[in-house]
């Protein structure tokens, strides 16, 4: 699956809004860990980005989606929002 650049920097803008890490926004590219690696990407704070992503792309993301494998990296995330547009 091809990604495009512009949904990976689309749904790295919503996830550096949801958890306030403007400072960091540039050292954040496709390959970046999310989960384990952001200490501000915890439970409430996947809730709330979720929650941005259905909003920002008028998608709806199942429970059984919120997965690992789907918060591993920026691009295992666009990924999901890639295949829902």
């Amino acid at each position: 699956m091809a990604l495009t650049g512009t949904t990976i920097d689309d749904v790295k803008a919503v996830l550096v809004s949801v958890l306030g890490i403007e400072d960091r926004a540039a050292t954040i590219d496709a390959g970046t860990q999310l989960l384990g690696n952001l200490p501000e990407l915890d439970s409430m704070a996947v809730l709330e980005l979720v929650a941005a992503l259905e909003e920002r792309f008028g998608v709806t993301i199942d429970d059984d989606e919120v997965t690992a494998d789907v918060f591993e990296t920026l691009e295992s995330l666009a990924g999901l929002i890639d295949s829902k547009l």
